[in-house]
């Protein structure tokens, strides 16, 4: 908000020479200056307090994770995954405290890394607050979740452990300091005006910093450890190894959709911030179209699965429509806050045969990923940085980012942004490979990444962690059912039969 001042000896001779004027314009013009000062405490709490409620937003797409993994797997993982679930969380809250959110953001620094605040030193800080902290940890955890899905049901419990505070607090914070760092070298946020390509990269809320991070990183644990058993046939066919619960799987996208109005809109840090004085349109107004184009490509990209799919499979599935809304909800991420919501539609559908696509190629090439994570993260992400690059508005890139900067190719912007946007794809591309890649590939070497093959036939539920999610029967023979019972003939010694009841429950 604009700062409100008031000058002494300016005012005082507006008092008509009055005695004491100039006492009485001090008196004047310190009241004023505690209003202005009550008004900017207020803006700043207004701001802080929509930063921690967008946080908690995001947070909630932990359940929403959780629920999609668990009803994606079969019920033999579920504790597995739920486990998995918690633990991305708690890990990465640790690592991204100590060293993640310094790497990220701890400037001043170079274009690479950050080199202040570990474990929080120096905070709060006239850049940083509190609120930013927890909001940037929940989208390194939600990286961090978009990996665990890839390699679910054969991967074991210290692998989990072992990569999700390497991504959390290494991998993923250096791609966000590269691009949403007021010093990194992709930054459409630096303060020099030295941007790539006179532009920088515009992934608003992350189709690359976090989805196409994620993705990649499950790409290469799920082709180091291989597909699980049963999932492709002695002829190469691909084997449908469906989850337990459709149920789970509604219930957590729905979950997923109701954060993501935290992680696209939220990713502007500030509501209060008119963009004409007087006037009714300012960044209110634009996080609420955010929130439009967000729901328009998600919507767009399930039904266009649903048809897609019914033409290709024959059927409905609600599963694949699922993945379908989070795909154009991954896509949209990048642009959501500076493209129209005609043009989100656009976006969520071809989000939604680029995932139609990838999961073909998937089949092909034998790639198993239980969630779909790598294709619809990895796959519609990058369809996002490049959507971002061809439909930027020049007015909301003005608004958001700066005046003069670059913006859609179909817009009439020019190739700039474009170039830079390829630029990104690459780079996240090399960096998640050179360090996830050798990572996962030094645990299967040490017998630390894929269970046995007797551990995962039984389920990680029993061999891992010492039960079944789900209570199959009760022992208590006084609480079932009454039911039928089928009497079992059994051969004896003696020329007469003996028949005994066999009761089925």
């Amino acid at each position: 908000m604009a700062t409100l001042t008031c000058s002494a000896s300016a005012l005082s001779p507006l008092l008509g020479g009055a005695p004491n004027a100039t006492a009485a314009a001090d008196y004047i013009c310190s009241q004023f200056a505690a209003v202005s000062t009550s008004f900017t405490d207020t803006a700043r709490a207004v701001d802080n307090t929509y930063l921690l409620f967008s946080s908690y937003l995001v947070f909630a797409m932990q359940l929403g994770f959780a629920m999609l993994c668990a009803g994606s797997v079969r019920a033999k993982n579920t504790m597995n995954i739920m486990l998995t679930n918690v633990l991305d969380a708690a890990a990465g809250g640790l690592f991204y405290y100590l060293f993640g959110f310094a790497f990220a953001f701890g400037t001043p620094s170079n274009g690479f890394i950050g080199r202040h605040f570990f474990g929080m030193n120096a905070f709060p800080s006239p850049s940083f607050d509190y609120s930013n902290f927890l909001y940037q940890w929940t989208f390194a955890i939600a990286a961090a979740g978009i990996t665990s899905g890839s390699i679910a049901e054969r991967t074991q419990f210290v692998a989990y452990l072992i990569y999700s505070s390497f991504l959390t607090g290494f991998v993923y914070p250096i791609v966000s300091h590269w691009f949403w760092s007021p010093d990194g070298w992709a930054s459409a946020f630096r303060t020099d005006n030295d941007l790539l390509f006179g532009s920088g990269v515009i992934d608003f809320a992350g189709s690359g910093v976090v989805h196409l991070v994620g993705g990649i990183a499950g790409l290469w644990g799920a082709l180091i450890e291989g597909p699980r058993i049963g999932r492709f046939d002695h002829a190469g066919r691909s084997v449908a190894l469906r989850g337990h619960s459709a149920s789970l799987v509604v219930l957590g996208t729905f979950l997923l959709w109701f954060g993501w109005y935290g992680f696209n809109p939220g990713s502007f840090g500030i509501i209060l911030k008119p963009y004409t004085t007087g006037n009714y349109y300012g960044q209110w107004s634009a996080i609420g179209r955010t929130a439009i184009t967000t729901t328009l490509a998600g919507c767009t990209a399930a039904l266009t699965t649903l048809f897609g799919k019914r033409l290709l499979a024959g059927h409905w599935n609600v599963t694949d429509v699922c993945n379908g809304l989070l795909g154009g909800f991954a896509a949209i991420t990048a642009g959501c806050s500076v493209v129209e919501p005609w043009a989100a539609i656009i976006c969520g559908f071809v989000a939604a045969w680029v995932l139609i696509g990838c999961n073909r190629l998937a089949d092909k090439y034998k790639y198993d990923d239980p969630l779909e994570a790598a294709q619809l993260h990895g796959g519609c992400g990058a369809w996002g940085i490049i959507f971002t690059a061809l439909f930027a508005r020049k007015a909301y890139v003005e608004e958001v980012y700066a005046a003069g900067r670059p913006y859609g190719l179909f817009m009439g912007g020019g190739g700039t942004l474009l170039a830079a946007h390829i630029i990104q794809i690459l780079v996240i591309i090399g960096w998640v490979s050179a360090t996830m890649g050798p990572l996962f590939y030094a645990l299967h070497r040490l017998n630390l990444l894929r269970i046995s093959g007797e551990d995962e036939m039984a389920g990680m539920d029993m061999t891992r962690h010492g039960g079944f999610a789900y209570v199959y029967h009760d022992d208590d023979s006084s609480q079932k059912p009454a039911g039928f019972m089928l009497r079992r003939i059994e051969p004896a010694s003696t020329p007469s039969t003996t028949q005994s009841a066999s009761p089925i429950v």
